[in-house]
């Protein structure tokens, strides 16, 4: 009955860890590595607009959607709506929730609050970034793999 629905969420929810992935893979590869290259304050001032610029009704109905739609595809999957393969699905979905929309608020989120609350010339704006330069690229890594994860396990679950 729903088996046509949840082929294109699932095909729609592909596409969405599709995209995040290639976002964070690009911060982790480029942006971070550039913003890494250049003096302090102005490193921070780039990442903190950013982080501002990025909360847009786009790149959040896509983050947030793909999220709204792998929680769909679990109760499909539990409640028997025709997901031909709801391992496949439930991974995705886990890999999707857990190693982005998860890690995002409890790790990214915040390191980006702190570096955002303090001036980007001062000695704790310098201390904050060298520790973003590690930890969020590192947590980064783990969304981009999380994301590329949940993309393959929902184009497995559509094979």
């Amino acid at each position: 009955m729903f088996a046509p629905i949840v082929v294109i969420v699932t095909f729609i929810a592909a596409l969405g860890s599709g995209l995040m992935a290639g976002l964070f893979f690009a911060y982790s590869n480029s942006v971070m590595p550039s913003l890494a290259q250049v003096p302090v304050p102005q490193g921070v001032l780039v990442m903190n607009t950013i982080n501002t610029v990025i909360q847009n009704p786009l790149f959040l109905s896509i983050f947030m959607g793909t999220a709204l739609l792998a929680l769909f595809l679990v109760l499909a999957a539990l409640l028997g709506w025709g997901v031909a393969r709801p391992g496949w699905v439930v991974a995705g979905a886990a890999l999707y929730i857990i190693g982005n929309i998860i890690v995002t608020i409890v790790v990214n989120v915040p390191m980006n609050d702190a570096l955002a609350a303090t001036a980007p010339d001062s000695q704790a704006a310098a201390q904050l970034w060298a520790v973003h330069l590690d930890r969020w690229v590192f947590w980064n890594h783990v969304r981009a793999f999380a994301c590329t994860g949940a993309l393959a396990a929902f184009i497995a679950a559509l094979m």
